[in-house]
């Protein structure tokens, strides 16, 4: 499995539900990119004045990211789709 170093955190993104409330129906191509996703793996946390600072997520936890997150990479393992991103690029735990 793949292990994110230092602050790195991996995600598997939510799909979400592609009706809307008033029951219409959201093209493949209309819809924008999830920004809620699942905690797969977490790195061991940054290092910031000789003190290693603790990662805030946890593998499982559901979290809300930045839509336009400068860190965010778009990678495949093992043929699954996941996004790599920094922890502070996360906004929550849902």
């Amino acid at each position: 499995m793949f292990k994110p170093l230092h602050n790195y955190v991996l995600l598997e993104r939510i799909e979400e539900e592609n009706k809307t409330a008033g029951g219409i129906i959201i093209p493949d191509n209309a819809k924008e990119k999830p920004v809620h996703g699942r905690v797969i793996a977490v790195g061991e946390g940054n290092i910031e004045n000789g003190q290693k600072i603790p990662m805030s997520v946890k593998p499982g936890d559901n979290v809300l990211f930045a839509k336009w997150a400068s860190s965010a990479n778009e990678v495949k393992i093992d043929g699954k789709d996941y996004v790599l991103i920094k922890e502070s690029d996360i906004l929550g735990i849902l």
